[in-house]
Parts: C-alpha cells; sequence; structure tokens
C-alpha cells in the first residue's frame, strides 16, 4: 500500500443544491415484478401505478427520485450491453439515508427476513452508521443515518 495520496479532484460548480433539479429514475432488472414490489412494499416504499405494467413499475424513493424494476426483457430494450448478473458482479450499489440507527437496523434485518441476504456487518463510524442487503435479485442496497450535525459542518 502506497504511502502517497493522490491528490483531491477539482471542483468547479460546488453547491449543496443542484444547479438545475431534475427527476432521477434509475432502472434496474428484476426477474419478477410483483415480486420484487411486494418485497419493498414491506419495507415501507411506495410506487407510482402511472409508470407500472406488466413490464416494470416506479418505486419511489423521493420527490423526484425513482426505481425503476424492469422485466429483463425490457431492461435489454434500454441497452445494447449483456445483463449482467447482480448475483456475481457488482456493477453499482444503491444507498438510502434514513432517520435513525435504528431504522438502518430495522430496514436490514426487515429486508432479510423477507429473503433478502446481509451484504456487510453494520459499520459504525460515529457520525455516520451504515449497513446493507442484497435484494431478491441480488442488487446490493445500503441503508444509512449520518448525523445532521455533520452535515452542516
Amino acid at each position: 500500500m502506497s504511502t502517497t495520496q493522490a491528490p483531491s479532484p477539482t471542483i468547479r460548480k460546488p453547491g449543496r443544491k443542484p444547479a438545475t433539479p431534475r427527476k432521477l429514475f434509475v432502472n434496474i432488472p428484476v426477474a419478477d415484478v410483483q415480486r420484487s414490489i411486494k418485497f419493498f412494499e414491506e419495507l415501507g416504499f411506495t410506487f407510482n401505478e402511472q409508470f407500472t405494467d406488466a413490464s416494470g413499475t416506479a418505486m419511489l424513493v423521493g420527490e423526484d427520485a425513482y426505481f425503476m424494476f424492469l422485466t429483463h426483457e425490457k431492461f435489454l430494450s434500454f441497452s445494447k450491453r449483456p445483463l449482467a448478473d447482480p448475483r456475481q458482479a457488482t456493477g453499482a450499489l444503491f444507498t438510502l439515508g434514513v432517520d435513525s440507527r435504528e431504522a438502518v437496523d430495522a430496514m436490514v434485518n426487515q429486508a432479510v427476513g423477507l429473503g433478502g441476504t446481509p451484504a456487510h456487518e453494520p459499520q459504525d463510524h460515529g457520525f455516520m452508521y451504515d449497513w446493507g442487503f442484497y435484494d431478491l435479485d441480488g442488487h446490493g442496497w445500503g441503508v444509512f443515518w449520518m448525523d445532521p450535525a455533520a452535515v452542516q459542518g
């Protein structure tokens, strides 16, 4: 391991709010749309019926942020690349903030009780606490709480 550290990247437009607010849609492939809806509804998420049909659904995670759970066929219609198996390789990790350490534990324990698997051991960094799980399709989800005083810095 090197004792030298690479320089930090240069940020030309720093901020704490987006320069131009945008809606966010994260598309992920799932084997069974209904099974995914049931799993995430049990974790407390809601779904937008307007963006739901046999090929996919939209899970709300923020005012303008959605996870689109799409059948493999529908997902592949958006990409010319082959579908990766999230049970074999990690292409992305999705991380959600919650209101407390207890809420982190509750969500991960509930996800595991519903058939998910733990992704790693809980990690306590003092100002931040996180844990994670793999959903029924093998996608990695992190759940974290951060002390609001640490964010205000």
